[in-house]
Order: structure tokens, then sequence, then C-alpha cells
């Protein structure tokens, strides 16, 4: 058993956090959200006041939190966690956040002397709430070693993609693609509609030759051939067009920095960008379907 604290108890947090608990692990939750605390308390964990109260014995700090603002606030304000924290206290951000914001994260906790992980997270909701999250971490390897015994009770897959801010280049390099790609079968779905292709039938052809991708098999955006896809639930989330392009965002901002040439990821963030100004910002990023069909 190791003890942990779990910071943002949200979407994705609740559900990690909920699985830690289960494993055997002492879980210290914390959130601003009173009613978020309350769920991980149903789900196992211990309810901590503040964050200094949640981190003050645990061996472990794990985060789930919105931006890197907030990731910078809760680890080095003067209550938070490097302020309460006992010494070799590990620290697993699992948030997405800038790159040079996680560099700067790690750098500051080792002045403080800790270790600090950037542990950003692919899946969703879904995979969160089943354990079967894709962990991609950045830090040091033997910072690595032991960040893995805990986030395997959390996903399936865990990886690691080298020195400080790395996770977080997998990240939005990963879902800039994931952006793309959504975009073009959103298209090709659509075409095939209009020119008098069913979904279905389009799904069987394509699903099995050289346009098949995870956006078409895994996250049909065309309703009807995966059950389990957003588009079969009038495309809730899932993985909401604000959070799309808030990552699309950061790898265009990434971009910039180094030079970077991504015309098809500017792209991507300009159609997303869109839907997000004309209200659209909470229904799935696969919703980009329903832009197409003139229906948004």
């Amino acid at each position: 058993m190791t003890k942990i604290a779990f910071i943002g108890l949200g979407n994705m947090g609740s559900g990690m956090c909920a699985n830690l608990a289960k494993a055997g692990h002492e879980v210290h939750g914390f959130d601003l959200n009173a009613d978020a605390v309350k769920a991980a308390v149903a789900a196992g964990a211990k309810a901590a006041a503040t964050v200094g109260e949640a981190v003050s014995d645990v061996d472990v700090v794990v985060s789930m939190l919105p931006a890197g603002k907030h990731v910078h606030q809760v680890y080095f304000s003067e209550d938070g966690v490097t302020a309460h924290a006992k010494p070799g206290t590990l620290f697993l951000d699992c948030s997405t956040i800038a790159v040079e914001e996680a560099r700067d994260a790690a750098g500051k906790a080792a002045e403080a002397g800790f270790s600090y992980m950037d542990a950003p997270v692919s899946g969703g909701v879904a995979a969160a709430e089943a354990g079967t999250l894709t962990f991609m971490v950045g830090g040091p390897k033997d910072g690595f070693e032991k960040a893995k015994r805990v986030l395997d009770v959390m996903g399936k897959n865990v990886f690691h993609a080298g020195d400080p801010g790395n996770g977080q280049v997998a990240k939005i390099a990963n879902n800039m693609l994931l952006g793309i790609s959504m975009i073009g079968t959103c298209e090709a779905f659509n075409l095939a509609e209009k020119l008098g292709l069913d979904a279905q039938t389009f799904f069987d052809i394509s699903s099995t030759a050289s346009g098949q991708c995870w956006s078409m098999t895994s996250y049909c955006p065309a309703p009807g051939p995966v059950p389990t896809a957003p588009s079969n639930r009038g495309y809730q989330p899932g993985f909401a067009v604000a959070m799309m392009l808030k990552d699309l965002r950061l790898a265009m901002g990434a971009g910039d920095d180094v030079g970077a040439d991504t015309p098809l990821g500017n792209h991507a963030q300009q159609i997303y960008s869109k839907l997000d100004e004309d209200g659209f910002g909470d229904i799935d990023f696969s919703g980009v379907m329903r832009r197409l069909k003139g229906e948004l």
C-alpha cells in the first residue's frame, strides 16, 4: 500500500482516484468542489480539507488540473504542495499543460528537493473510469520506475518519454494528430453519404483498407458503426471540442516556439475554434461531423 494524495477530482481525476483506492492504496483526495470530494470518499478515498492536509504525510502526489497556472499555484504557492510535502515525495502531474510550464515546474520542484514527473494521459473519461488510460511520462528514469507502480493502477500503457516536459510533447503531438485525423474521418464519411454510400458499408470497407485509423474504428463520428462512440449518444463527450481546442493551442504554441511547420494542425485549430466560438465547445470533438452535415 502506498499513501497517495490526489488533487483535482473532476471528470478525469474522479475515476483515476477511485481506481487507486480500489487497488488498496490510502488515497487522500482534495478538490475545491465539495461534491467531488464526497464522491471520492464514497469510492474509498479519505477527504482532505486543504492541499496541505492532503500531502503532508504521503509518498506520492497525483494531480489532474485544468491548466498550467493551476499546476504552478497548487505546487508552488505559499500553501501549496512543496510547502507541506515531506522530503522524498514524488510528484506526478497528469494535467495537460504547456511543455515549458512542465519543464519549469520540474525545475522548481528539483530546487525544493522533490522529483516532479509530467504524466499527461490519453483515453478520456471512460478510460479513466476503467483504468485503461495511456500515460506519457517525462522526467528522470529513477522517478519513472517509482511512478509506474502507481500509474499502472490507472492505465494499461505507461511510457517513459524521456526528459522533463517530454510527456507533454508526446501528448500534444498525439492530440494534434488525433484532431487532424478526426476531421479527415468526418469528411470521408460525409462525402461517402453524399455520394450514396451508407455509413456502415463505408466503415466495413475503409476500416480494413488504407484509410483505417483510430478515429474511424474506435470512435467513429458517423452514427451506427461503433455503438460505444459518442456519435451514438448525441455527441455527448467523450472528449469535448473545448478540450481538443486547448490541446491544439498548446501544440501550435509549442510549434511556434521551435519553428515547426504545422499547417494541418493550424487548420484543425481553426475548425475547432469556430465550433467553440459558436457555442458548441461542450459537444464531443467528433461533432465536427454535424457541422459538415449542416446541422450546427
